[in-house]
């Protein structure tokens, strides 16, 4: 399975949502990235996706973007085969 990398924030529900959605999927690894507690990894994180709002997922190289384009990859069924589950 590819690994997955999200960065979050504490309060953020579509954080929470993503998470699940990841979890269902059958991500047991997650390496989450607060950038509220530590303003250096939002920075990181906006030069990587030109985005600002969390959360922002990447599947291996590959950045999926928010809990929106990861509920829409997996309503294509894009989802298990990047993450390599399928």
């Amino acid at each position: 399975m590819q690994p997955v990398k999200i960065y979050t924030t504490a309060v953020c529900p579509y954080c929470v949502q993503a998470k699940q959605i990841l979890k269902a999927r059958g991500v047991v690894q997650l390496e989450e990235i607060r950038v509220d507690t530590d303003p250096a990894q939002r920075l990181k994180m906006m030069e990587l996706t030109g985005r600002r709002s969390v959360p922002q997922i990447f599947i291996g190289q590959t950045h999926v973007g928010g809990c929106d384009d990861l509920m829409a990859l997996d309503a294509r069924d894009g989802l298990l085969p990047l993450l390599g589950a399928a």
